[in-house]
């Protein structure tokens, strides 16, 4: 099973792919999609969907997975995320991949153990889980790493219970 991790942001978009394999879950691919500050935005989201696509095509995951939308302080920020956000959500419905959202609480709380972990402890546990010889970096690309992981782990406890 594979499965496309996604931090979505319109200035950095972290992508992580990771695959199921003999019980273990494995990196594939890892980075950040990034887009100019100055750029326009439907520029910039059609970078971030040209490059996912690309993503898509040269890994094949059976599955999308992504972060959820968190609204912090700054709701400018979050109307930002949101649109990447669609870009994301258009790209895996265009290559007829389910798309699955985590809460950030989720995703740290399936890579940590808890919902409050710190940015360097997801990567550090990232890099465990996944046997890196080095942190994953960027953040966002950790992030997405993370997001996959979850997927990952969870899609077989989703999959009984729908069954059940």
């Amino acid at each position: 099973m594979i499965v496309l991790g996604i931090d979505p942001g319109t200035a950095n978009t972290g992508y992580g792919v990771v695959a199921q394999r003999r019980g273990r879950v494995v990196a594939l691919d890892g980075g950040v999609i990034e887009t100019p500050a100055g750029q326009a935005l439907e520029r910039r989201l059609a970078t971030i969907h040209r490059r996912l696509c690309e993503l898509i095509a040269e890994h094949r995951p059976v599955a999308v997975a992504v972060e959820d939308l968190y609204f912090g302080a700054n709701a400018r920020s979050a109307f930002a995320v949101g649109q990447a956000r669609g870009v994301v959500l258009l790209a895996a419905g265009q290559h007829d991949l389910a798309c699955s959202s985590y809460t950030p609480q989720q995703i740290k709380s399936a890579v940590c153990g808890s919902g409050r972990a710190e940015k360097l402890q997801v990567q550090q546990m990232v890099q465990r889980l996944l046997s890196l010889t080095e942190l994953p970096r960027p953040d966002h690309a950790a992030d997405a790493l993370a997001v996959a992981i979850c997927h990952t782990n969870r899609a077989p406890l989703a999959a009984a219970m729908v069954s059940a």
